[in-house]
C-alpha cells in the first residue's frame, strides 16, 4: 500500500557528526531535500560520491505544487531509478486545447511523432515525486539524508566550506568540499551569503484549487481566455492522479489573498466551471503571484546554487521543477568528475554558464507568456484580444497565442564543452542537444536507446566502429556491418528511427556526455578525435 505522502513524517536521527570533537569533512553537502536536492544527491551517490543531504523539515511538500513533469525530466528520473514509478502513477498527456470564451480556438500535440518511451508530460503531485525520490535516496549507500537539520551558518575558507547546522538536539558544525544550495526560492544560504535574485514581479494573482471529483474530462491541458464562467480572466485545468483536478483562476492584482482562499469565495468559482450540481471535494487552495528572476551567477566559490534557489519563473509553462531537475542533471556528473580528479574545477564554471543560459531561456518564455495572459496596458490587451479573435480562422495567428510555452530542455549550442561540427548534418541532434530516444532491440529484446547510455561518456556508432574503441567510453554499435569489437554493445535500429533522428549513415558517430547531451559528432570518428572531444567536454580546454 502506498504511503500517505501528505501526512508522512520522516524521523529525525542523531548523526555521528554531532558528537565529533572537530567538524567532520564531507565531499558534498546539499541543503534542501526537495526534488532538486534529492535528484542531485541520488545522482552523486550513484556515481560513488558520498553525500550529506540536509533538510530543515521532516515532511514532503504541502499541496500539489509542481504537477507537470516533462519528458526530459522523466528520462532523467529513469537514470535515477524512479522514472517508471513516476510515469506509472502520473497522468500521461500530449494534447492541449485553447479556448476563447466558450469555443475551442485550436489544439496542439506536444509529441506528434510516435515511438517515444516517455510522453510529452505526466501530471503528478509534487509530493509523490518527492516521496519516490526520498525512498530512492534512503535506499542508496553513501547518501546520508538528515531530516530536521537546518543550515544556520556558512563560511567559505580556502578549499572548503564550514557549515553550522541546527537540530532538535542543538547545533553542530561540519565541513564540505562543495555545497549545493537547493534550499528553495527564499534560499537561506543565498541570504547568508548576501546574494539576491533579480527580475520582475508581475502585478497579478492566481488562485490554485485542487479538486477531487469523478469527471470524464480527457487527460489534456485546457486553457480558457475570457470564459463565460470567469469573464475577463483566464482559467487552466489539468488532471492529476487520484481523481484530483488542478484549476487555476486568474484573479487580478487587487484580489485579497486571505479573502479569495475562503471556501465561500472558492466554491462558487468552481461550480461556475463545473456546474451547480457538480459533486467535488476541495483538496488544497493557494494564491500565487507571478515572478521571474534569477541570481546573476550560480557558482560562488565552492557553493553552487540550483533550482528555485538560483532561479524562479511563473508557473505557466511548467518550467520551474523541470528546469531545477535539469540543473541537478547538469551539475552532478561535473562535480563527481572534479572530485575524482578527472576534470579541473573550471568544469563547474560550465555548470553556471550552461544553466544560467537555460534560466534566461526559461525566464524569457515565462515572461512572454505572463505578458500575454495578463496584459498590463490597454494597447497590450487590444493586441492580445485581436490575436485571439484572428486565431479562430487563421492558423498563422495561433503561433502568436501564448498560454504558456511548455517546458522543453535547453539546447546548449554555445557550450564551451562542445566540439564544433567538422561535417555536415541535418536535424536537431546538434552538439549541446539532449539525446533523443528511439526504439531499439538488444540481444533480440525490445528496448530504448536511453536505457543503454551509461553514467559516463557514451559513444554511439552506426554500422562501423571507429579505428579503435576508447576504453573511457561505453560504446554502442548500431546495426553492425561486421564483427563486433570486444567491449562494444551491439544494438538493432528496429524501426529505423534511430538513424533518422540522428541523421546517421554508415560510419557516423556521436559522443554523449554523462548527462546525455551530445558533445561531438562525426561522419567518421577516430580515436584521437574522440579523446580530444572527451577532454573538451571535461573542461580541460577551459582550464588551459
Amino acid at each position: 500500500m502506498e504511503p500517505d505522502y501528505q501526512r508522512l513524517d520522516f524521523a529525525y536521527r542523531r548523526s555521528r557528526d554531532q558528537d565529533a570533537p572537530e567538524p567532520p569533512r564531507h565531499p558534498v553537502v546539499i541543503a534542501g531535500a526537495g526534488p532538486v536536492g534529492l535528484a542531485a544527491a541520488i545522482d552523486l551517490a550513484q556515481r560513488g560520491i558520498p553525500v550529506v543531504l540536509l533538510d530543515d523539515d521532516n515532511r514532503l511538500s504541502t499541496g500539489s505544487r509542481a504537477i507537470c513533469f516533462a519528458k526530459r525530466t522523466l528520462e532523467i528520473f529513469d537514470r535515477l531509478g524512479l522514472g517508471e514509478l513516476v510515469a506509472a502513477k502520473g497522468v500521461r498527456w500530449n494534447l492541449g486545447k485553447v479556448f476563447l470564451r466558450d469555443a475551442l480556438l485550436y489544439q496542439f500535440d506536444l509529441l506528434p511523432e510516435p515511438a517515444h518511451h516517455r510522453p510529452a508530460f505526466v501530471n503528478i503531485q509534487q509530493y509523490y515525486v518527492e516521496g519516490y525520490l526520498a525512498e530512492r535516496a534512503l535506499a542508496l549507500r553513501g547518501l546520508d539524508l538528515r531530516w530536521s537539520n537546518r543550515v544556520i551558518g556558512l563560511e567559505q575558507a580556502g578549499d572548503g566550506v564550514l557549515l553550522a547546522v541546527e537540530t532538535p538536539e542543538g547545533s553542530y558544525r561540519l565541513r564540505a568540499d562543495w555545497v549545493i544550495a537547493a534550499d528553495g526560492g527564499r534560499s537561506p544560504i543565498r541570504a547568508m551569503m548576501g546574494l539576491e535574485s533579480k527580475g520582475r514581479v508581475f502585478r497579478d494573482r492566481f488562485l490554485i484549487a485542487d479538486v477531487r471529483m469523478a469527471a470524464d474530462f480527457p487527460a489534456e491541458r485546457w486553457f480558457w481566455f475570457d470564459p463565460p464562467f470567469h469573464p475577463g480572466q483566464s482559467v487552466l485545468l489539468h488532471r492529476q492522479p487520484d481523481n484530483v483536478w488542478r484549476i487555476d483562476f486568474q484573479l487580478g492584482w487587487d484580489a485579497d489573498p486571505a479573502l479569495e482562499t475562503a471556501p465561500e469565495r472558492v466554491l462558487p468559482r468552481i461550480r461556475a466551471l463545473l456546474g451547480q450540481d457538480a459533486r467535488f471535494e476541495l483538496e488544497w487552495v493557494s494564491i500565487y503571484t507571478f515572478a521571474c528572476r534569477r541570481m546573476e551567477h550560480f557558482r560562488h566559490g565552492r557553493v553552487l546554487f540550483a533550482g528555485d534557489a538560483a532561479h524562479g519563473v511563473s508557473p505557466f509553462g511548467a518550467r520551474g521543477a523541470n528546469s531545477g531537475v535539469q540543473d541537478a542533471d547538469n551539475l552532478a556528473w561535473k562535480l563527481a568528475a572534479v572530485l575524482r580528479g578527472e576534470a579541473p574545477e573550471a568544469l563547474l564554471d560550465s555548470y553556471a554558464a550552461e544553466r544560467e543560459a537555460a534560466a534566461d531561456e526559461n525566464l524569457l518564455n515565462s515572461t512572454r507568456a505572463t505578458d500575454f495572459i495578463t496584459p498590463k496596458s490597454e494597447i497590450s490587451r487590444l493586441f492580445r484580444d485581436a490575436v485571439l479573435d484572428l486565431a479562430r480562422e487563421a492558423p498563422f495567428a495561433r503561433a502568436l497565442v501564448n498560454s504558456g510555452r511548455l517546458s522543453t530542455p535547453t539546447v546548449l549550442r554555445d557550450s564551451a564543452l562542445n566540439t564544433p561540427d567538422a561535417d555536415g548534418f541535418e536535424g536537431s541532434m546538434v552538439p549541446g542537444a539532449p539525446a533523443t530516444d528511439a526504439p531499439i532491440r538488444i540481444d533480440g529484446a525490445p528496448g530504448w536507446l536511453l536505457e543503454q547510455i551509461g553514467q559516463g561518456f557514451t559513444l554511439l556508432c552506426f554500422g562501423v566502429p571507429p579505428d579503435a574503441v576508447p576504453e573511457e567510453a561505453r560504446t554502442l554499435l548500431v546495426d553492425p556491418a561486421g564483427a563486433v569489437p570486444e567491449g562494444v554493445i551491439a544494438i538493432e535500429d528496429s524501426e529505423g528511427l534511430l538513424a533518422r533522428r540522428y541523421d546517421a549513415r554508415p560510419g557516423t558517430g556521436y559522443l554523449l556526455r554523462p548527462d546525455q547531451h551530445v558533445c561531438a559528432r562525426w561522419r567518421a570518428p577516430c580515436l584521437a578525435g574522440i579523446r580530444h572531444a572527451m577532454a573538451t567536454a571535461l573542461g580541460w580546454e577551459m582550464a588551459s
